[in-house]
């Protein structure tokens, strides 16, 4: 036993310091890689602070106040359209306990005229647009914006396989990653993803309300701030051109800590204080 740790211990030594050196240094055995966008300033369901969530009003808006990326979810209706909702069921959105799927589009509700901001508690946004967006219409009026879209449903219809469509990591990836930086195996995998987004864990709790019981622990929320907020993986993510968009952040000092983490890019519920707090930031190292 004594004679094979003459030859363990070098092993893992040698093992951990190649795996440190190469984190730290991606290039030297991947290619970085490059999107057709750099995404800093992301509006979560168009901006659901400032208007009516996922109506063409909160994305029109949105793009008015310079973001960069529109993200959205998109249901199927029964007869077939793409429609742009957060929720499968309604009763959220319209007061109405229906599913999207068991209606046609034009059965299709009207939002409530006043909704709470899921990511921003106590909170509420108005607006004069109502109806459901469709997905067509928003590539028709937004044909060079990034859309993040997001399938909630496992639907051929709407699952298209497209090799040159850039793609975020899954919740199963998530996992993976984390054991393959703690293992010290990252350096040495290739990555088929494009985007990295999850939580800034920071917020749980204090903006946003989960429902999950058990993310109504600090000490669980704690866990998953120390195990995933790793400044060394986010910035190697970053390195390999990975983008990093940790969302909701509806408060500037919640903006602030994302930044200062290795976020590439924010997802916020109100575009215009992040386009006012990048605005800000620009203007601070322009004249450093």
């Amino acid at each position: 036993m004594s004679s094979s740790l003459y030859f363990i211990i070098p092993a893992l030594g040698g093992y951990t310091l190649t795996s440190l050196y190469l984190l730290k240094n991606p290039h030297i055995l991947h290619r970085k890689r490059r999107t057709a966008f750099h995404c800093t300033h992301i509006s979560h369901r168009g901006g659901s602070g400032e208007r009516i969530e996922s109506t063409m009003e909160a994305f029109s808006h949105a793009v008015e106040k310079g973001t960069e990326m529109l993200e959205m979810d998109c249901h199927l209706t029964r007869d077939g359209h793409v429609v742009v909702s957060h929720d499968e069921n309604l009763l959220r959105q319209t007061g109405q306990d229906v599913t999207i799927s068991s209606l046609s589009l034009e059965e299709m509700p009207l939002y409530k005229e006043r909704m709470e901001v899921t990511f921003f508690a106590g909170h509420y946004s108005t607006g004069t647009d109502r109806k459901f967006a469709l997905l067509e219409d928003v590539f028709r009026k937004f044909p060079n914006m990034p859309i993040n879209i997001e399938i909630k449903e496992e639907n051929t219809v709407l699952i298209q396989k497209n090799t040159n469509m850039p793609y975020s990591f899954s919740i199963s990836r998530g996992m993976q990653l984390l054991l393959l930086f703690y293992s010290g195996l990252l350096p040495f995998v290739p990555l088929g993803e494009s985007f990295l987004q999850f939580y800034l864990p920071r917020i749980i709790n204090r903006t946003y309300i989960p429902e999950e019981r058990i993310l109504k622990s600090r000490l669980v929320i704690s866990l998953i701030e120390k195990l995933t907020m790793r400044k060394s993986l986010l910035k190697h993510l970053a390195s390999r051109g990975i983008q990093v968009h940790l969302f909701v952040c509806n408060e500037e000092q919640d903006i602030t800590a994302a930044f200062k983490t290795g976020a590439t890019g924010v997802m916020t519920d109100y575009p215009t204080l992040l386009s006012n707090y990048l605005s800000r930031q620009r203007n601070q190292e322009s004249r450093i």
